[in-house]
């Protein structure tokens, strides 16, 4: 009896081990707020899923320690790689190194270079820029009643998203309803609160005249809005938008000092990006390109937001 207990133990264990499956995950940067929710999105969605364990690493911002990373994934012997990109202009190498060793690979949140050349067992989950940096600019151009000066930050300037939400600023200004809106300054502060406050101060030193700032992403909104209050200017005499809608930007708006942010679904782009992992692990199909919807914030709609990121 107890070696027939023992065998029907062991079969238990071996079949569950059988159908276990490890995700290696590779972050940009721990320390960043959106991509902290995004991470934690993927651990809490991974433990509803029987099986399924997620080893996550931080690349603290270094292209080279992001590629070990997968080296050290592969080697590990995993099921399939998530890769949060700290440079999307280096996907290309990333791929080639999953795609020899067999393992599939997901990108999710920063689109990588080579989207349209993504090997077999390769996908990219996150949502479409085109409508990030569309939606807050066109908000801001209604606050403004098409009208006005604007600064404009930059996240990191190697990330497609950065020049993409830059981009779609520029499209959205050069239309009829929005042409009247001048951008005066333009330069990056890197995703980053501190940068942003640092730009921002040195534009109010240089006596730079401004209606409205048009940030890439929160951290460098909310940057803003700390140094234009430390220098004393009202927050009502200027117009400030971001993207992510984190729950600082969040307090921000609450607190009137944020006008624009754009909701970007980060615990839905990590189950997203868990599911197509496992997907193409399996060998079932997955769309190249996945996108989780934009979504418009401010003080009219806040409050179904401030539960969310």
């Amino acid at each position: 009896m107890k070696k027939f207990i023992l065998g029907t133990a062991m079969a238990v264990m071996m079949s569950t081990a059988a159908h276990a499956e490890t995700i290696g995950v590779s972050m940009a940067l721990f320390d960043d707020n959106f991509l902290t929710v995004l991470r934690n999105g993927m651990q809490d969605y991974a433990k509803t899923l029987n099986g399924v364990e997620l080893q996550i690493e931080d690349a603290q911002n270094d292209v080279a320690k992001q590629q070990s990373q997968i080296q050290n994934f592969i080697a590990a012997g995993v099921d399939a790689i998530i890769v949060n990109p700290v440079d999307t202009d280096a996907t290309a190498a990333m791929s080639k190194i999953a795609a020899d060793a067999g393992i599939a690979l997901v990108y999710v949140n920063r689109e990588p270079v080579n989207i349209d050349s993504l090997p077999e067992k390769q996908a990219f989950v996150a949502s479409n820029e085109v409508e990030s940096g569309t939606l807050e600019t066109q908000e801001v151009c209604k606050m403004l009643g098409g009208k006005g000066k604007a600064v404009v930050m930059m996240g990191e300037l190697s990330n497609q998203a950065a020049r993409m939400r830059t981009k779609d600023i520029h499209d959205v200004l050069a239309t009829d309803a929005c042409k009247g809106i001048e951008i005066v300054e333009e330069q990056t502060a890197n995703w980053s609160r501190t940068q942003g406050a640092d730009l921002m101060t040195n534009w109010l030193s240089a006596g730079v005249e401004f209606d409205a700032v048009i940030a890439n992403n929160d951290e460098m909104a909310i940057g803003a809005i700390q140094a234009l209050k430390a220098a004393g200017r009202s927050m009502d005499s200027v117009v400030i938008g971001g993207v992510d809608a984190t729950q600082d930007a969040l307090a921000a708006m609450a607190a009137g000092d944020l006008d624009v942010t754009v909701f970007q679904n980060a615990a839905g782009q990590g189950q997203g990006s868990v599911d197509a992992a496992l997907k193409l692990a399996k060998g079932e199909a997955v769309e190249k390109k996945v996108y989780i919807p934009f979504e418009l914030v401010t003080k009219d709609n806040l409050d179904k937001y401030q539960a969310k990121n």
